[in-house]
């Protein structure tokens, strides 16, 4: 298949949210990681977000037990917003509305148990049906004030290609075992030509530096590998390893997007996160920047 195919829009995108955020107790203990709020929003609103901006408006969430928080937020809640505008507080009312998901917007499906993201992305495909698909995962969140989203950069770049497209970065050689990571074909600076994935090889091991983060945009033939439940590192069913057998098949892209990217799922990530999207809120990001000074003085 060749990139000149008319490749189908994408509409669609997958949310996988059924993790149980242990690095964060016991703040997760009834709350899920995803509800976590950077700045003034979960982080699953950022993703949702982002998504829209896209021009998404299909979310599929692969939830786990006790997540119904998660329902709950996108949910219609016309109480609240009418005691918002009672009280005087119009703007917020909106941020309220703005919040919801509308009816046959968003779909739900349960990932029983913890077998790895590629089973999460399984447990999507009769949701998906033969429509090619975004993956968020909402603990990577990536900044870039002014300019469009990582997801927006990657449809971008999708209408151009076609194909299977991943966002990607360099890391330390010593954290490779970390991260799925790139065998390059050719690489312009912005675009990459994938020929090879590797999932989580030793630094020594690693064909590059250049990992895949929580971005992808892929088409429905992967279930057809997916299905097949064939394990890989850790004895989970990976993501990677089964993109990989679309190589050769289909287009296969990797895209340096435009923008920081935090790691949402640490604690040092989701800090420095909320440090960094604070202090480019236009709202309070003057105030912030003069706390961290306060701060930095007193080191």
């Amino acid at each position: 298949m060749s990139a000149s195919k008319q490749w189908k829009p994408i509409r669609k995108a997958v949310l996988p949210v059924a993790g149980l955020g242990t690095r964060f107790l016991p703040a997760t203990k009834v709350m899920p990681k995803e509800m976590l709020p950077l700045v003034d929003r979960p982080l699953v609103q950022h993703a949702i977000e982002e998504a829209r901006d896209a021009g998404i408006d299909e979310f599929v969430f692969i939830t786990g037990r006790f997540k119904e928080m998660l329902e709950e937020h996108f949910d219609y809640q016309p109480e609240l917003a009418a005691l918002l505008e009672a009280r005087g507080k119009p703007d917020m009312a909106e941020k309220v509305k703005a919040s919801e998901i509308p009816a046959g917007q968003l779909f739900l499906t349960r990932q029983p148990k913890p077998l790895g993201l590629g089973h999460a992305i399984w447990c999507a495909k009769k949701l998906i049906g033969d429509d090619p698909f975004a993956v968020l995962l909402p603990d990577d969140v990536v900044l870039n004030p002014g300019g469009p989203g990582c997801l927006t950069q990657m449809i971008q770049t999708y209408n151009e290609t076609g194909g299977n497209l991943v966002a990607v970065m360099d890391v330390p050689r010593e954290k490779t075992a970390s991260y799925g990571i790139l065998d390059i074909k050719s690489d312009d600076g912005k675009r990459v030509d994938i020929k090879g994935l590797v999932e989580k090889p030793k630094p020594e091991n690693a064909p590059s530096t250049l990992s895949i983060i929580g971005r992808y945009i892929l088409q429905p033939e992967l279930f057809a590998y997916l299905d097949k439940f064939e394990t890989g590192v850790g004895g989970e069913i990976q993501l990677t390893d089964a993109m990989a057998n679309l190589i050769g098949q289909q287009p296969f892209h990797g895209l340096r997007y435009d923008g920081q990217r935090y790691d949402c799922g640490s604690r040092v990530g989701f800090i420095e996160a909320n440090i960094a999207f604070a202090m480019h809120d236009p709202e309070i990001g003057d105030t912030v920047k003069s706390i961290i000074k306060k701060h930095a003085q007193n080191l």
